[in-house]
């Protein structure tokens, strides 16, 4: 960002410490807290003494030197929770008010910029995580969600839309971003050019993305995204933030007139100019050392090298591993991390002998396909949450690795704390909505049991619910499932015995 911009962000810095300052007096009420500090990346958690700060990194990219400064930030600060989120971003938890503002000021010489995070604002512009790296990919996507993050953010505080959007970039390996149902989702293909979906979105009514555009030249993007801008803020509904969301214009306008609505303002934004984007992708000028057979080591394109691959349980990031991880890649060139939309995070550009030890110090992640699930923050922090999604998830890992169950037996399961479905439960295999269930007249703790999502390139599907199970039942409930299903295999088990699985599902429900 140019030095102008950079000035006014820390003067709004400087405003938003005031803020929070007036917010812990209680001069300011909760709610009208929360639509100033989503603005700045920020928000009050259930304990309103305590804040999130999320930290927004294009594509999730985490730098050796933003490694560096989380850990640094770690210690400065006393920070003892740390979460990978879907977003690809990281966010710092149980900040007390007066340090909010001296991190977000820190975070400005890594280029972290919190501006935008939450609130109405373009969120974290997402990409496929192993962008560059990865085998069979179109093309490397990383530079342009680093240029449309630079323009959304130029432009941020001109603009006032009905609620957030979020930008997906998809390297046409699998898709993970879920290009498919992104308020904007951009596809690489083997051409050289994006193929665009819009208006798409999880949670209530969620929707599908709309195809609107293929072959679009990569020059252009910053063209359609202004034009998403436009149509929403043209026909988003700012009355009912229920319905201020990108998708719900898939019913005002239609799909056709929708699309119709949209390039027109593509064309218009063309006949302008002035968003010509020009990148180049970033070349791995690095050569490998031998070779490496492990399950968590993922060959790269760039012969000879390796991403590892870390996930811990929960998305939930020690507060020592940022110190760890930074010990050891400042002193291997070229390596950096990224974070991923399932809340894995990926150290790429090792060579065998630098995965070794990265492997090493990563021992402590998820073991199993099941351990590899993906749950939110939950509703002990988050105000808006429902249920404790964090706390279901370890209980369940617990009961499964008590019960012996087997890899595969059990697939990867995703838990939201809520409807909003901030965890994406509804493109999962199997995945769990919080919520609550009458028992004997009283509401109990629960959560709805979504199956048959599936977010893979070109097969994406929403699940549908299928039972609502109380919150204690939910890890015998796995157990049983996973070990019906220990032969086969989750996926072959749960095709062929459908009626099996809904029988034990039956007798939680």
């Amino acid at each position: 960002m140019n030095e102008q911009w950079i000035k006014t962000y820390r003067s709004e810095i400087g405003s938003f410490q005031e803020t929070i300052s007036a917010f812990q007096k209680g001069d300011i009420e909760k709610k009208d807290y929360k639509g100033i500090s989503g603005g700045m990346g920020s928000y009050a958690q259930r304990d309103a003494s305590k804040h999130m700060l999320r930290l927004r990194m294009p594509g999730g990219r985490l730098t050796v030197e933003r490694l560096g400064f989380l850990a640094d930030t770690v210690a400065k600060y006393g920070v003892h929770r740390m979460k990978l989120t879907t977003c690809e971003t990281v966010q710092l938890h149980d900040l007390p008010a007066e340090q909010v503002a001296p991190i977000m000021e820190g975070a400005i010489g890594v280029g972290i910029y919190c501006r935008g995070g939450g609130g109405d604002n373009p969120r974290n512009v997402m990409s496929s995580p192993l962008s560059g790296v990865q085998q069979g990919e179109a093309f490397d996507v990383q530079p342009y969600a680093e240029a449309a993050t630079e323009y959304l953010l130029s432009i941020c505080r001109d603009i006032k839309m009905p609620r957030k959007l979020k930008i997906a970039f998809c390297n046409g390996v699998d898709d993970c971003v879920h290009s498919a149902f992104r308020d904007m989702g951009f596809l690489a293909k083997p051409d050289g050019t994006f193929d665009l979906s819009i208006a798409g979105g999880l949670g209530n009514n969620h929707r599908m993305g709309v195809p609107v555009a293929e072959g679009i030249a990569p020059q252009d993007v910053l063209y359609y995204i202004r034009a998403m801008i436009d149509t929403f803020c043209a026909h988003g509904n700012y009355e009912n933030r229920a319905k201020a969301r990108t998708r719900y214009l898939q019913e005002t306008l239609g799909a056709d007139g929708l699309k119709a609505v949209f390039l027109a303002n593509v064309e218009k934004r063309k006949a302008e100019g002035g968003l010509d984007l020009a990148v180049e992708p970033v070349a791995v000028d690095k050569s490998g050392d031998g070779e490496l057979t492990d399950a968590r080591a993922i060959p790269q394109k760039q012969a000879g090298l390796y991403a590892v691959a870390y996930h811990p349980i929960g998305g939930v990031l020690p507060v020592e591993k940022p110190a760890q991880l930074y010990a050891l890649l400042k002193d291997m060139p070229g390596t950096e991390c990224r974070v991923a939309p399932n809340e894995t995070l990926y150290i790429i550009n090792l060579t065998a002998a630098e995965a070794k030890k990265v492997l090493a110090a990563t021992e402590d992640g998820a073991r199993t396909a099941f351990e590899h699930s993906v749950a939110c923050i939950g509703a002990s922090i988050c105000q808006q949450g429902v249920r404790d999604s964090q706390s279901l998830l370890r209980a369940a890992v617990q009961a499964v690795r008590e019960a012996g169950l087997s890899d595969g037996a059990l697939p990867k399961i995703v838990i939201s704390g809520c409807p909003s479905s901030c965890a994406a439960h509804q493109a999962g295999a199997m995945g769990f909505q919080g919520c609550v269930k009458p028992v004997d007249g009283k509401p109990q703790p629960a959560f709805k049991l979504f199956l048959g999502g599936d977010d893979t390139l070109g097969g994406a599907r929403f699940g549908e619910p299928v039972a609502t199970i109380l919150e204690k039942d939910i890890p015998a409930l796995l157990v049983e499932l996973g070990r019906a299903a220990a032969e086969q295999g989750w996926d072959r088990w749960s095709a062929e015995h459908a009626a099996e699985r809904e029988a034990i599902i039956a007798r939680f429900a």
